[in-house]
């Protein structure tokens, strides 16, 4: 048996930000990032509050990839001053440690049932609808996904005038990283009808309006589209998980500090054509693995018609080169400054090693070896 749910509820599209003033809780912790907190920001989520009545305090001891040690300041943070209320804001980042500072904190005193809100300011992690949470431990150089619903945040809060700002390079990976949560949602091996339906809506979503949200971050049309793309793609992979692309890319983050949608939208097309086995010396066959009849609708929904099956993988593969050129997203591990090929060669088979045992990588529509990963990432330098 399986079973589909929503258990955020999503407000979204002009003045979501007046739900602050409308929810009724009394006393929230607002957890964000400095950047936020020390810029004008703040003021969108702080104003409803204090209009409202609402008592707050801000915890902004935030950096990316959400490092243990920060969420345990965060963890004595939240018990120290026993808010009725979590209202996180900021990236992935910021809500991965907000759903890892309330998991915890409520497991050493659970005086009281927290709802979190979650509010993004970036368009691709998804986080603010899944029961997913990714923590770096920074001593180790791992990247560990934890999944539980009880992660997930009670209601997410979608306003465009949040991202408006968001500049041209963060925009492109975070959109990719929504491309690659659909995509991968899509073809995982848990993926469902429900899944499926939400992953096709964000990659027609995507396709339309990322490149204009990049070219024109003023364009609230294009940026409120790619914030629900974002939204829908999680609600895809939280149904269905994710995949290899996933798992390797952490790896890339964890030991490079590659940003994530970057790291996913480099190794997308490698791990498309190692899923589908197709390639640009393929020919046509009787049989194909079944991943290739999937990507070869996510390319008809893009509108990459081609006469076989063989010609729409490669075509979905160029596409995303093309996009991710547009994005000016590199190709190369080596075009990306201060990472040298012996450092990169020397973890290739730890990180191999990490992307197998990733969480993410169990629903992979084609089941990965340990000398298959490291070729992937030995062709991306």
């Amino acid at each position: 048996m399986k079973s589909f749910g929503i258990k955020t509820k999503i407000h979204f599209g002009d003045n979501a930000l007046e739900r602050l003033a409308q929810m009724p809780y009394k006393r929230v912790l607002v957890i964000t990032d400095p950047f936020i907190a020390k810029g004008p920001m703040i003021q969108m989520i702080t104003t409803p509050l204090e209009r409202s009545g609402k008592a707050y305090e801000i915890f902004h001891d935030v950096v990316p990839d959400a490092p243990v040690d920060k969420i345990i300041v965060g963890v004595q943070k939240m018990l120290d001053y026993l808010p009725d209320a979590i209202v996180a804001v900021g990236g992935g980042s910021a809500i991965d440690s907000s759903k890892a500072i309330r998991e915890f904190a409520l497991n050493i005193n659970r005086y009281a049932e927290v709802p979190l809100i979650a509010i993004p300011t970036t368009s691709g992690t998804g986080s603010e609808v899944t029961s997913f949470a990714v923590v770096n431990d920074t001593a180790a150089q791992t990247k560990y996904p934890l999944v539980s619903p009880s992660l997930t945040a009670e209601e997410a809060i979608l306003d465009a005038e949040l991202v408006k700002s968001v500049p041209p390079a963060i925009t492109a990976d975070t959109g990719m990283d929504v491309l690659t949560h659909a995509i991968e949602a899509y073809v995982s091996t848990n993926h469902n009808e429900f899944s499926a339906a939400l992953a096709e809506k964000a990659i027609e979503i995507v396709a339309v309006f990322l490149l204009r949200a990049y070219l024109d971050g003023n364009d609230t049309h294009a940026r409120q589209k790619m914030h629900v793309a974002s939204c829908l793609a999680g609600l895809a992979f939280d149904s269905a998980s994710l995949g290899l692309t996933h798992g390797m890319a952490h790896q890339l983050g964890a030991q490079f500090h590659i940003p994530h949608g970057r790291a996913n939208a480099m190794l997308l097309p490698h791990i498309i054509e190692y899923n589908a086995g197709i390639h640009k010396d393929s020919r046509s066959q009787s049989e194909y693995h079944p991943s290739v009849k999937r990507y070869s609708t996510i390319a008809l929904k893009l509108g990459l018609c081609s006469y076989n099956k063989v010609m729409s993988v490669r075509s979905l593969i160029q596409w995303i080169q093309f996009m991710n050129q547009d994005l000016k997203i590199p190709a190369r591990i080596s075009e990306i400054g201060g990472i040298s090929v012996n450092d990169y060669m020397s973890k290739v088979e730890m990180m191999a090693d990490a992307a197998l045992a990733d969480s993410c990588t169990a629903t992979n529509p084609r089941t990965p070896d340990r000398e298959s990963i490291m070729e992937i990432y030995r062709n991306l330098w």
